[in-house]
């Protein structure tokens, strides 16, 4: 029973557990020694973990179907003209302190480029784990040119240069991307016996999935609890990336939908690298502006476990019809 319950329920509990055990560190005295420890530990893991799980993932794909497709193209035009908006309304609207932040946070959620590890979900879905990692690599170098030319323009004392940021961004995301996908694609064609053998694990992509994501919980949580703002601050922030949560998920469904894929485009549009984007909200906007982000994850793995739940109950419904 409690094995199910853990399948069923995985991101909650990944969440949660999180949550938990940052407020446990945090509150209890006789582990702050242990904390260094934990945080080396954590910044080691979490890669590792994001590493093995896009390995078993791209096992499944086929190289012969990362090609471009139409719908990828929409989606591209559409994270590239929201964020220039948001962009002239920060430069050209005249607005206070409080909704600066708020505009720059979801700027920030708009532009930040498709999770490396959505394929996992997108995959757990039903959908297109090829599909979705062909825009993963589009959403991650339209991030790298558009960041670094259009948040300068917004907060002009960010004193980082062009090719200083395209290059950072390149290095936090490809090399996570791209070297499990070259090395499934290397086993496949020169080791086809441990392929194979990794294929029959691929379901446990996804549980590898729900421990980063409790580890990604526990340090937004931590961000959120150690920042200076005002309560009411941070609220319209989060809510501010609720909203830019909610409409790309709905607005890659409809795309997606139109072409067949509706849940790789849901996934491709609304499932975000949060912790690259909290970095770029850091490096170049102000800090409070990486509220946003922080609570992005929160709102698109609630988002995750409701078509979870959804497709679950689907399935147990079947051989009732």
């Amino acid at each position: 029973m409690f094995v199910r319950f853990l399948k069923n329920w995985t991101l909650p509990v990944a969440m949660v557990t999180g949550t938990l055990v940052y407020f446990l560190f945090a509150r209890t005295p006789f582990l702050a020694p242990a904390k260094p420890l934990v945080n080396s530990v954590v910044s080691v893991l979490t890669p590792l973990l994001i590493f093995a799980q896009l390995l078993l993932t791209f096992c499944k794909v086929e190289v012969r179907d990362l090609k471009p497709k139409r719908w990828h193209g929409w989606l591209i035009l559409f994270q590239l003209l929201a964020c220039l908006l948001m962009a002239l309304l920060l430069v050209y609207c005249p607005m206070n302190q409080v909704y600066h932040e708020v505009f720059e946070a979801a700027m920030v959620c708009l532009i930040c480029p498709t999770a490396t590890a959505a394929a996992v979900i997108t995959g757990k879905l039903g959908g297109s784990a090829s599909s979705l990692t062909t825009y993963t690599l589009l959403s991650n170098l339209l991030a790298a040119v558009t960041v670094p030319l259009v948040f300068p323009w917004v907060e002009p004392h960010a004193d980082v240069s062009f090719l200083t940021a395209f290059l950072k961004i390149l290095s936090k995301v490809f090399p996570l991307l791209l070297c499990p996908f070259l090395l499934a694609w290397f086993l496949r064609v020169f080791v086809p016996r441990l392929h194979a053998w990794l294929l029959g694990f691929h379901d446990a992509a996804f549980y590898l999935w729900g421990v980063a994501l409790a580890i990604v919980s526990g340090q937004t949580v931590r961000s959120l609890v150690n920042s200076t703002a005002p309560v009411s601050v941070e609220w319209l922030i989060a809510l501010a990336g609720l909203v830019t949560c909610c409409l790309q998920f709905y607005l890659g469904k409809r795309i997606g939908g139109h072409y067949k894929e509706r849940i790789s485009g849901g996934q491709a549009l609304g499932q975000k690298n949060t912790v690259l984007a909290i970095w770029m909200a850091y490096t170049y906007l102000n800090p409070l502006a990486s509220v946003g982000p922080g609570s992005y994850v929160l709102w698109q793995n609630i988002i995750n476990s409701w078509q979870l739940w959804k497709k679950r109950k689907r399935e147990e419904a079947r051989p009732l019809e």
